[in-house]
């Protein structure tokens, strides 16, 4: 099922929006602090945004702008400032389509399915985790905190992604190596370490020194 999220400051669209695309099938969730979309993004981790232009605090732009440094998940604009200057607007902030206000919601709907299925049939959904502000995306191996991102090696990644996934629970060496070894990517115990020590550079270097914490004899553990 994919996960679809509204950030529209007008109840009642929001709501008509929402009541229709879940009747074809799709998760909804809508937008109301919409001082902080970005966390409820991150919960929530859609598959594509419907984004009005007009929001209070801070514009559609600016939410746009803020979900490019994480994802490349569909953006569709809805708005009823639909000048060519929004328009252009509106694509080069990284929209991926607009929709003029008012408009038919079987229109909204065959836009919402076409974009999905462009994107997603020949493609891996964007997955992301998010732990104290840190955020991992798994589609292309990016740390991002603080508007800050860093590019992770292989091992990097799947060290970071297996102790996220892991969280507030010790994960043992072996359990790390057994993991890479897996993926034809088989690292010795010092090796391990090695990618471990890395791995804590970048961490550092984005501001997020002890993130990971060494539990001795056992292994590692992010809290």
């Amino acid at each position: 099922m994919y996960r679809i999220l509204i950030v529209e400051d007008d109840a009642i669209i929001a709501k008509t929006m929402e009541k229709h695309i879940t009747s074809w099938g799709y998760e909804v969730k809508c937008a109301t602090d919409f001082k902080d979309v970005l966390s409820l993004f991150v919960a929530f981790d859609p598959q594509l945004v419907l984004l009005d232009i007009s929001l209070p605090f801070y514009n559609g732009y600016h939410w746009c702008s803020e979900i490019r440094k994480l994802s490349k998940v569909p953006i569709i604009f809805i708005s009823s400032a639909s000048d060519n200057m929004n328009i252009i607007m509106a694509m080069n902030m990284g929209g991926d389509d607009f929709i003029a206000k008012p408009f038919d919601l079987s229109v909204l709907t065959a836009k919402v399915q076409a974009m999905l299925r462009r994107t997603y049939d020949f493609a891996g959904q964007t997955n992301l985790f998010e732990h104290k502000g840190a955020i991992l995306n798994t589609s292309d191996a990016t740390l991002t905190y603080q508007g800050e991102q860093t590019d992770l090696t292989r091992n990097e990644f799947k060290i970071l992604k297996m102790l996220m996934e892991n969280c507030g629970k010790i994960v043992t060496r072996e359990s790390l190596m057994t993991m890479l070894w897996e993926t034809d990517s088989y690292v010795d115990d010092n090796t391990l370490t090695v990618n471990v020590t890395r791995l804590r550079r970048k961490l550092e270097a984005l501001g997020l020194a002890d993130f990971i914490t060494t539990k001795k004899g056992l292994g590692y553990e992010v809290t």
